[in-house]
């Protein structure tokens, strides 16, 4: 996703064309996001126009300095999919999504290919609480009671996971892969 910077300030003034135009060019991976865990095809379009919504009503919020505006656009989309599913009462998967294909970013395919072979080169327990926090979408108090270790040890793992991928790569480039291993 090319840089947006004009496009981005006209859509922190409110305007609809640039809010257009943003949807047209993050929609498509917010929703392989989306989709991926939350695992229901009506439930992942409300929650992308939701996730849009608030990301319109709260478009004063985002600050170019903290970060890249689809990683902002990832974090509020994520956020509302969490709270989606917490509000579930079945949290089985009840559908074949062999049929769902993502069109996202696939120019990285050579980037992507790296991350795996770095995250096999994790002890299992990283790997572990890498994949349950980035990967399932869940988060530290759920993961490590998954895990059955204290919260205080699985933060430890995460921390120490991260660092080590920090390690391979700069800092923008390990949330750019994240993303990048929820869309595939």
């Amino acid at each position: 996703m090319k840089d947006n910077t004009l496009l981005i300030e006209q859509f922190q003034n409110r305007d609809e064309a640039a809010l257009s135009k943003l949807y047209d060019s993050y929609s498509g991976a917010i929703y392989g996001v989306i989709i991926r865990m939350c695992r229901n095809e009506e439930a992942a379009q409300e929650i992308l126009q939701e996730t849009f919504m608030k990301a319109w009503n709260k478009s004063h919020l985002y600050d170019a300095s903290k970060g890249k505006f689809y990683t902002w656009l990832y974090r509020i989309a994520r956020n509302t999919t969490l709270n989606f599913l917490r509000k579930q009462d079945k949290l089985i998967q009840t559908e074949d999504l062999s049929v769902y294909k993502d069109e996202g970013i696939t120019e990285n395919q050579e980037l992507h290919t790296e991350l795996k072979g770095v995250l096999a080169k994790l002890e299992p327990h990283h790997q572990k609480a890498i994949q349950l926090v980035y990967f399932n979408g869940l988060t530290h108090k759920e993961a490590h009671e998954e895990m059955g270790v204290p919260l205080g040890t699985f933060k430890s793992y995460v921390r120490q996971a991260v660092e080590k991928l920090r390690g391979h790569y700069a800092k923008e480039s390990l949330i750019l892969i994240c993303i990048l291993e929820l869309l595939t």
